[in-house]
């Protein structure tokens, strides 16, 4: 089969990227694929080109909405009508009638949380399923740096569909994580390809800054220096929120802020803002980036450290996906090390709030959802903390008791944080060794580095006057008109109320 001919006539390339055509080919010959592509490589056409050479519907699971709806778009562009989502944007009769018609689409979008509904279960089991797509698949890991519970019941999942021809996605992830992904799915023979995580056309720096005010000083110069539009991460909603802030009251007027905590509609506004190049600058926490297809993004800038080094390259990747050369600069100062383990802490319960939950609920019994809400204000238990033990709870109480049962979710909650402190040492030693930047990325993740980049590092002498050659002509920001996203959101719904009226 001459698959350079199906992709130009599907897609309009001439040639694969790499490790795009390997992943196919072993997709077509019936293996369950593991595929580990650098960021912005292109992991979509490994999935969307079997889907039209098979001919059957191709299920992918998502983690985020915003992922999900980008990937659904950016189909329908290209002239794809097939396209279905399922996920909490739908009213109860647009998930109804998705489901009664879910035959008719060649593409499936949705959610994990969706997927184990029963109504939509039952729906994919009477389909002939071509493809079953994992997307971002480290999420299903205990060992990845972006582990959803959500994400465990896949592996069953699977198995209720029939095993159908099942293909694993990621950008970043270990030897180690790559293994369990595979043993979480129940995949037994699978092909791996795995590409590396090195994104030659990224310079990575390190700003050793004095505190936090010298910080905000070199962003707003890195904003000004550099044309193209960026991205800036926190881990703070608060710091986002208040660092937009400045750099507008000091001249930056596109720039934006973008966490979880804004509502959906929100930041799916402030998302198609930056891709259209309305904004020049998002500050965000991680929420942001995971799937947004914009390839000029000149720089991203860090300003409190990454979690790990998969987050770190996770988030740089979003940089120069036009192969362009960009920039991935962090700002540290002394000390800085200590929020991500606080974070770490917070992630998950406490021995206090273990004991306090198992001494409320009877584990024997269903837990209502009624009082769920009220569990986690009793005991100060966030949402990512509760969702965890109900997940624990529900797939560990059948046949052990409830003790059994309480002191093993403390002993696997201190390994998790163990572990995830692990992670952040590591990525502090990284930061703080005087090797070279790339070579200790490509170290992490059991690679060599090979070839010499003159634009690599600043451990390598990168020029101090490199961020003015970084100025995107192409980005015409200033040409585009910029509106704030409460005007923008006003408007749809001014419009959504006279249409109602008509």
């Amino acid at each position: 089969m001459n698959l350079e001919r199906h992709l130009q006539q599907y897609f309009g390339y001439r040639t694969f990227r790499p490790g795009q055509k390997e992943i196919i080919s072993s997709l077509l010959d019936g293996n369950d694929t593991l595929g580990m592509l650098a960021t912005g490589t292109g992991k979509s056409i490994c999935y969307q080109l079997p889907a039209y050479l098979l001919d059957k519907p191709v299920l992918v699971v998502s983690p985020l909405l915003s992922l999900m709806q980008d990937q659904a778009e950016q189909l329908k562009r290209k002239g794809e009508k097939s396209v279905l989502t399922l996920n909490s944007f739908l009213t109860p009769r647009q998930k109804r009638e998705g489901i009664e018609n879910i035959g008719r689409f060649r593409f499936i979008f949705l959610s994990p949380e969706m997927l184990v509904a029963h109504d939509v279960l039952n729906a994919l089991k009477k389909l002939d399923i071509g493809l079953f797509v994992i997307d971002e698949a480290h999420c299903i890991s205990q060992w990845g740096y972006d582990f959803r519970p959500d994400y465990l019941s896949l592996g069953t999942v699977r198995k209720e569909l029939s095993n159908p021809l099942t293909l694993a996605l990621t950008a970043s992830a270990t030897e180690e994580v790559r293994n369990d992904i595979i043993e979480k799915l129940y995949l037994e023979k699978v092909h791996k390809v795995v590409s590396s995580v090195d994104r030659e056309n990224i310079a990575l720096t390190v700003e050793t800054c004095s505190g936090y005010e010298e910080k905000l000083q070199r962003l707003l110069h890195i904003t000004r220096e550099i044309n193209g539009p960026g991205i800036v991460y926190f881990s703070s909603k608060k710091a986002a929120e208040t660092t937009a802030l400045y750099l507008k009251q000091n001249g930056i007027a596109n720039v934006e802020y973008y966490h979880g905590g804004m509502e959906q509609e929100q930041r799916m506004l402030i998302q198609q803002q930056f891709i259209n190049g309305q904004l020049k600058v998002i500050c965000s926490t991680s929420a942001f980036g995971m799937g947004v297809n914009k390839e000029n993004v000149r720089f991203v800038v860090h300003f409190h450290l990454p979690s790990s080094m998969e987050a770190y390259v996770q988030e740089t990747g979003r940089a120069g996906r036009d192969g362009k050369q960009s920039a991935a600069i962090l700002l540290y100062c002394d000390g800085d090390e200590g929020l991500p383990l606080y974070l770490t802490e917070q992630e998950l319960p406490t021995e206090t709030q273990i004991e306090d939950v198992f001494s409320y609920l009877d584990i024997t019994q269903k837990i209502p959802v009624a009082i769920q809400e009220t569990i986690m204000q009793q005991f100060s238990l966030s949402d990512i903390q509760w969702r965890f033990m109900l997940h624990f709870i529900t797939t560990n109480k059948h046949g052990v008791n409830e003790s059994e049962l309480k002191e093993t979710m403390k002993r696997y909650v201190f390994k998790r944080k163990e572990y995830k402190t692990a992670k952040i040492r590591a990525f502090f030693h990284w930061l703080t060794a005087a090797q070279c930047r790339r070579e200790g990325v490509l170290h992490y993740f059991q690679e060599e580095k090979i070839t010499q980049n003159e634009r690599c590092c600043d451990r390598c002498g990168l020029a101090n006057n490199f961020l003015q050659s970084l100025s995107d002509s192409e980005a015409a920001i200033a040409k585009k008109p910029y509106v704030d996203w409460q005007q923008d959101l006003a408007k749809l719904l001014l419009k959504a109320a006279d249409n109602h009226e008509k």
